[in-house]
């Protein structure tokens, strides 16, 4: 006998996809015997490998139309955003129900926590048990690949402008850590080649931008210390439960940022009003000096310890 589909929308980035992990564990929790359909991009479908609460994949990106999606589902979840657009990509196939936020299934919070956000739309609209994941830890699997353990990982890419960091002062920090011991890494995808190769040749250290998606997922998940901006290399350290450093610009962590976990640290000058999508360097993340990633890098990398005494 065929499952009743639920039909979810995410059609996001990385960061975005391990963000609404929580969410997908209230919906398989609340719909244990439906068949969970995602729409994601395609580059991110390996990921669906690492987690138990998702069946079947089509293809979405942004607000373009589903490719291949269910018609008429029993239900379509609204994971993507607040507004018109992304429920009509689901009304176009016709499920029974929408939840969403648009739909009127619950009240946007804009200064809610991107995690608890989407948790409490499915409470208010389900309506589903009352769950929150204030640790992501436990959502992804590991990949199990044969990337090296025990590496300090400085990722210096960033979808945006706006949230990219200066390289010469990533190079600062990647030089110095390698100096203290750290087998530094430097990492980026496809569109940051340049920018991350140059940012390796000053500090000295490897490069890497050519790790398929898994490969890197694995770098992270065994990472000793994790280096970024506010982008999906710091959402899999706080997923992985790694030491981190996360810088903020435009963005809140209070909004973005990971559990409130001594490994986890957070530097932030803002005060909200950045626009996160901006052609320009936010004000409040060229605030950020590579002395302060780097003393915040040695509180990360020595929290392990601490963290299990306060557990």
């Amino acid at each position: 006998m065929t499952r009743p589909t639920v039909l979810v929308l995410r059609a996001l980035g990385l960061g975005d996809f391990v963000t609404g992990l929580p969410a997908l564990r209230v919906l398989r929790e609340t719909r244990p015997d439906r068949h969970i359909v995602l729409a994601l991009p395609r580059w991110l479908w390996p990921l669906l490998d690492l987690i138990d609460t998702v069946d079947a994949a089509v293809a979405g990106h942004e607000l373009d139309p589903l490719t291949d999606p269910p018609i008429a589902p029993e239900l379509a979840v609204d994971l993507h955003g607040n507004g018109p657009a992304s429920v009509a990509l689901l009304a176009a196939v016709n499920p029974r129900r929408i939840v969403a936020y648009a739909a009127g299934s619950a009240e946007w919070l804009p200064d809610e926590h991107e995690v608890e956000k989407w948790c409490h739309l499915l409470r208010a609209g389900l309506p589903a048990p009352y769950a929150v994941s204030p640790l992501l830890g436990g959502s992804l699997a590991p990949p199990g690949r044969n990337q090296p353990g025990g590496r300090t990982i400085v990722h210096c890419g960033a979808k945006a402008v706006a949230r990219r960091w200066p390289p010469d002062r990533f190079a600062v920090v990647a030089a110095e850590l390698a100096r203290a011991g750290h087998d530094v890494v430097v990492t980026g995808g496809p569109a940051d080649e340049s920018e991350t190769e140059a940012v390796a040749t000053a500090a000295g250290v490897e490069c890497r931008t050519d790790l398929a998606l898994l490969d890197f997922v694995d770098l992270v998940a065994k990472a000793t210390l994790v280096v970024s901006g506010d982008t999906g290399a710091a959402h899999l350290a706080a997923a992985y439960e790694r030491p981190s450093v996360t810088l903020f610009g435009p963005v809140s962590p209070s909004r973005w940022g990971p559990p409130a976990r001594t490994r986890h640290r957070v530097i932030w000058h803002g005060d909200g009003t950045g626009d996160p999508h901006a052609a320009t360097l936010d004000a409040a993340l060229a605030r950020i000096s590579p002395d302060e990633v780097l003393s915040e890098a040695w509180i990360a990398a020595h929290a392990s310890m601490i963290d299990t005494a306060h557990a």
